[in-house]
């Protein structure tokens, strides 16, 4: 009868660390099911920082002023800085000369700021192409009264993440 006991309880052991142990192992599964999924964000794969800064504008306008004495210009060049999303815009028109920030959006992918000409004369927008190769507009560059070198934003852009 001893014997017998000692099976019984040697088994009622067995089974209840047995049980004890795949229901760590239940448990475990179902934290790991209940993680949250995981957002990779695209705008993170771009350093915020350029390692090299060109020298030369990524992108310039340039036109002829109707001055008949001087060889003079309304022009706007964009220059990279050592963010790799800030622009430094130069600005001239014929002797006034002014600077200005352009400061693109993080879509992912390396910034391509883009200059048009604008509808009027002596004007240009500021802009860039999207991820679908769209050019986006942001700002106004012109001349006011034949005698002021103006900035305008004409729209805002921001960019988020989020899970799906």
């Amino acid at each position: 009868m001893k014997k017998n006991i000692a099976v019984h309880f040697a088994i009622i052991i067995s089974v209840l660390l047995f049980s004890c142990h795949s229901n760590n192992q239940n448990n475990a599964l179902q934290t790991d099911s209940t993680s949250k999924p995981v957002v990779i964000n695209p705008a993170n794969m771009i350093p915020e920082f350029r390692k090299i800064v060109k020298p030369t504008p990524v992108a310039e306008y340039k036109e002829k002023t109707d001055n008949p004495l001087n060889d003079w210009y309304f022009s706007v060049k964009l220059y990279e800085t050592g963010k790799t999303f800030n622009y430094l815009m130069k600005l001239q028109f014929e002797e006034i000369t002014g600077e200005d920030t352009l400061r693109l959006p993080n879509f992912g992918n390396d910034p391509k700021p883009v200059i048009q000409k604008g509808k009027d004369k002596y004007s240009c927008i500021v802009g860039f192409m999207d991820n679908e190769n769209k050019f986006r507009e942001y700002k106004l560059v012109h001349v006011e009264n034949n005698n002021h070198l103006k900035v305008t934003s004409l729209k805002h852009y921001s960019v988020a993440t989020y899970p799906e």
